[in-house]
């Protein structure tokens, strides 16, 4: 579900890199933002499972898969450190509780024939975690900044103008995936410990909720088509795998071209949405995701121009 799944807010320090080593992380980074733009497709095969227990699957079998995979490799010692540092671990809870909300909108999005909303989301949250920066981190917008995101906030407001309403998936999307960014920011936690700190905080809710569907007979998975069960297990594959191969990918890149490929994501998810889950884009979301590409054109160009003075 970026820019950063949340699963894709890691410390970013790019090393020297020449353009013969940058086949590989440029291959991760695509793996991992087209992996993410095919889950509206993933998650509308779900569609016979409701949201919140496909949610709840997906934070636990995640937990399981992350856990082995971090104790198998190099993260105790920074897992430790997370734990019993107060500060980190309340932000790591709070993130948590935004990745939450995000994944279960972006679930339900999927299943009721909303990703185009979905897309739309992942469109503006880059220019919302501008706006995040400014009102909790002090930062000083550039002119471009501003105007780009004036311009996207006129494609939300199109929208509703236009009599389809407020894209609320759309909104949610943008600030609970700018609200974790903010939160894993100012955390400064691996990736991959993080997120097993924040499937951990979510894993006793996850099971309470199973329990609670068990009780009231509403359980899916237990009676569910084998290939069902199949999916909703590999939620946790397909939750860790892409967050790997970002992780791997973001301290090799410039952060300019790291930033120029996010888009891929949200262009594959608004692609499935319209040729493959035969969703429409009204004129109202036409316009507005017009408005939306300019704004992201001229943040994209603006922030190139800024790298390329400070390397100076």
């Amino acid at each position: 579900m970026s820019s950063r799944l949340s699963d894709q807010t890691v410390s970013i320090t790019t090393p020297s890199a020449t353009p013969a080593s940058l086949g590989r992380p440029i291959a991760a980074a695509l793996g991992a933002y087209v992996t993410w733009g095919l889950f509206p497709l993933y998650f509308a095969v779900l569609s016979m499972v409701p949201a919140s227990e496909v949610l709840a699957n997906r934070i636990l079998w995640s937990l399981l898969l992350v856990g082995l995979i971090a104790m198998a490799g190099r993260h105790r010692a920074e897992i430790r450190s997370i734990i019993i540092r107060r500060r980190i671990l309340g932000l790591l809870c709070l993130s948590a509780l935004a990745i939450a909300c995000n994944w279960l909108v972006y679930i339900h999005a999927a299943q009721s024939g909303h990703a185009v909303d979905g897309s739309l989301g992942y469109y503006i949250n880059p220019l919302v975690s501008v706006v995040l920066g400014v009102v909790f981190l002090g930062e000083r917008p550039r002119a471009a900044q501003i105007v780009a995101f004036l311009l996207a906030l006129a494609g939300v407001v199109w929208i509703a103008a236009a009599g389809q309403g407020l894209p609320w998936i759309a909104i949610a999307l943008a600030l609970s995936f700018g609200a974790y960014g903010l939160l894993r920011k100012i955390a400064a936690v691996g990736a991959l410990a993080g997120l097993l700190i924040e499937t951990l905080v979510l894993a006793p809710l996850a099971l309470i909720w199973l329990a609670v569907l068990w009780g009231r007979s509403e359980m899916a998975m237990p009676a569910a088509d084998p290939v069902v069960v199949v999916l909703l297990v590999a939620t946790g594959a397909v939750t860790a795998v892409p967050l790997l191969m970002f992780g791997f990918a973001a301290p090799r890149l410039p952060l300019g071209l790291l930033g120029f490929l996010q888009y891929v994501n949200p262009t594959c998810q608004l692609a499935v949405a319209v040729f493959l889950l035969g969703e429409t884009v009204s004129d109202a979301h036409g316009v507005a995701f017009v408005l939306i590409w300019i704004a992201l054109a001229l943040y994209t160009g603006d922030a190139v121009l800024a790298r390329r003075r400070s390397l100076r």
